[in-house]
């Protein structure tokens, strides 16, 4: 049977989901469906596949390529066990057909949940036609984006500087493993993070491991060997560099520096000048690095342009930013600036790991207490946000990382949606961030007020009459990874301790009102919640799963650091689930969130005409 049997329908797939994610109607998808001519035919293409240990193999697949022939390749070429895995691109499990990849894209090799047989696999008879060595140069690119021309010139000057012996120099800061890469002169031009260097990753080099590559991470919401993905696209987010994030891009990289916590065999470690080449081949973003006189969080803010704060604000709030902090803004001093807010300073944000969360969770934005925040936004600023298309946003991320996921895509879509019409509505940067973050009363985490939107705007998809049979039994929509299937991701609507916030045609004010009483005359929750981080931390550690922490078998000990992932995670809670929606149930949240939004920035206008808005503390408060 021919490989590219049904090609012609498969390929439709991504195209109608994104229609129907943006309103498309079943007959405009039959249309398209019809006129769409068939692909080309599939050449050779050359992918990247890395083990959850971090390991990393590029190969060329021909047309007749399956993931059982690219398995077959992996078990051959570092003699790793095959049997048990899936071969895994973002959220899909790659079976027989892989005509949908796209040259110099990262394929996932993991575990599957449930071992079927503890036999060690046998090895395939070696053949020619199985023989494969990875010819991959020092730096290669994942993608070949014109965006990133900048990042092709500064990998040719790393490459050029590697071969006449400029070496690169760890960083130590950070909790992850990152390199300043050189140019001939020995002058820093680029920064390198490894995916499986990540905090909890297999090969983390400051002792905090615990995990494989696609397992929850320092956030739940993002799973470790992603944060890269979310670098790279930040900086396709930023269009026409109106926040300075510094140019980013997927690469695949070689060099003895990297740091490897275990062989890809299991057999001992041995010197890094003798490794193989390929051992120490990593995927990692590669994002320029910005020569800059201190950080946000060393000096006072008044300095910074108002301008450069709200630009940074913007972005932030579009890709729903977890982890904004002083630390991760660089101040650059320009010479001869002068006035209060004028330009004396440059700022480039830069950490982008934490933003785009699978699910909706408590941001951090330091810039909040800043006061240039609190300054209306200008006509520019205004007409920037106007022009904010979601829905080009979502197949621009498609095209240049397809590997990222739906949950994340769907993220994007909601804050970009918040914002235009929050800003369409008068509010400040400052509060636009108030709006997305949680707070606390006494020692409880309350929903913040775009979670309580998003609640009222899935009751009223679960009441809505096509979706109110399926909603009856329960089902929900199964996925590869157990971030996924663990209690806490359900919708906190789900969770008797939310049953019966308002009802049907209830105005915007009831859902919050009842949800603050629940909490007030309900048991504080934290029973439940470390019952919950018990039994799923629990898990990662049982026999069958290797990816305890390196140390405990004397691979490479730390210091007292030097803890499993599952002792450090903190506790956290998720009010809104955006990735167990169908097309059809999106389409609608959609719908419905846009009507309850204008409701509720109406309800926050006039409660905030009484009272001014509270201060809040931050880092940068002067005392």
């Amino acid at each position: 049977m021919s490989p590219n049997l049904d090609s012609a329908i498969k390929s439709q797939v991504p195209a109608l989901l994104l229609r129907r994610l943006f309103g498309a109607s079943r007959r405009d998808e039959a249309k398209q469906l019809q006129r769409t001519p068939a692909p080309a035919p599939v050449g050779r293409r050359r992918v990247f596949v890395q083990t959850e240990t971090g390991c990393v193999l590029g190969m060329d697949l021909d047309r007749g390529d399956n993931a059982h022939t690219v398995k077959r390749r992996l078990q051959l070429a570092l003699n790793v066990p095959t049997g048990e895995t899936s071969l895994t691109f973002g959220d899909r499990v790659l079976e027989n057909d892989l005509s949908f990849i796209r040259p110099d894209s990262p394929l996932l090799l993991t575990r599957n949940s449930i071992n079927r047989s503890c036999s060690t696999p046998c090895l395939c008879p070696v053949s020619k036609d199985f023989e494969h060595k990875d010819c991959s140069g020092l730096v290669e690119m994942l993608g070949c984006s014109s965006s990133c021309a900048r990042v092709k010139r500064l990998v040719d000057d790393v490459v050029t500087a590697i071969r006449s012996g400029v070496d690169p120099v760890p960083i130590s800061s950070g909790l992850g493993g990152s390199y300043y890469f050189r140019n001939v002169l020995g002058d820093r031009v680029a920064i390198v993070k490894p995916t499986d260097e990540e905090p909890f990753a297999p090969n983390n080099p400051k002792g905090f491991v615990g995990r494989a590559l696609g397992q929850p991470g320092l956030k739940k919401s993002v799973r470790v060997g992603e944060t890269g993905f979310r670098e790279v696209a930040a900086f396709l987010l930023d269009h026409d560099n109106f926040a300075n994030v510094p140019a980013t891009a997927l690469v695949k990289i070689t060099h003895s520096i990297f740091n490897i916590n275990c062989p890809v065999n299991g057999g001992n470690l041995a010197p890094a000048h003798d490794q193989q080449q390929q051992v120490n081949s990593k995927i990692a973003s590669f994002q320029q690095f910005i020569a800059h006189d201190f950080d946000a969080s060393d000096h006072g803010t008044s300095s910074f342009p108002v301008a450069a704060v709200h630009r940074i604000g913007i972005l932030d709030i579009r890709i729903f930013n977890t982890d904004r902090h002083g630390g991760n803004v660089l101040v650059r001093k320009l010479k001869g600036g002068t006035g209060r807010f004028g330009c004396q300073t440059e700022l480039f944000p830069i950490d982008h790991g934490m933003c785009l969360p699978e699910n909706l969770e408590d941001p951090y934005f330091e810039w909040i207490h800043w006061a240039q925040a609190s300054i209306p936004f200008s006509e520019e600023e205004l007409e920037y946000i106007r022009n904010l298309d979601p829905t080009k946003d979502v197949q621009m991320l498609r095209r240049e990382l397809p590997m990222i996921r739906e949950a994340c895509l769907r993220v994007l879509v909601l804050c970009t949606i918040f914002l235009k019409e929050a800003a369409a509505f008068g509010l400040c940067l400052a509060e636009i961030g108030e709006m997305m973050t949680r707070e606390f009363r006494g020692m409880e985490e309350e929903p913040s007020q775009l979670e309580v939107v998003c609640m009222e705007a899935r009751k009223r998809v679960a009441e809505w009459e096509p979706f109110s049979a399926t909603a009856e039994h329960g089902e929900d929509t199964d996925f590869q990874f157990s971030m996924d299937v663990v209690g806490e991701y359900n919708d906190v609507m789900r969770s008797p301790r939310f049953n019966g916030s308002g009802s049907k045609g209830s105005s915007f004010r009831s859902p919050l009102s009842k949800l603050v009483e629940s909490v007030d005359e309900g048991s504080d929750g934290h029973e439940d919640q470390n019952e919950y981080d018990r039994v799923f931390y629990a898990g990662w550690n049982t026999p069958n799963n290797p990816s305890k922490p390196i140390g405990q078998n004397g691979n490479a000990s730390k210091s007292a650091m030097n803890r499993s992932a599952d002792e450090q995670l903190p506790s956290s809670m998720c009010f809104v689930r955006l990735s167990d929606m169908s097309a059809d149930e999106w389409d609608v949240f959609l719908e419905k969130f846009q009507e309850l939004l204008k409701e509720a920035l109406h309800e926050s206008a006039r409660a905030a005409a009484g009272q001014r808005m509270k201060q809040r503390l931050g880092t940068s408060c002067k005392f």
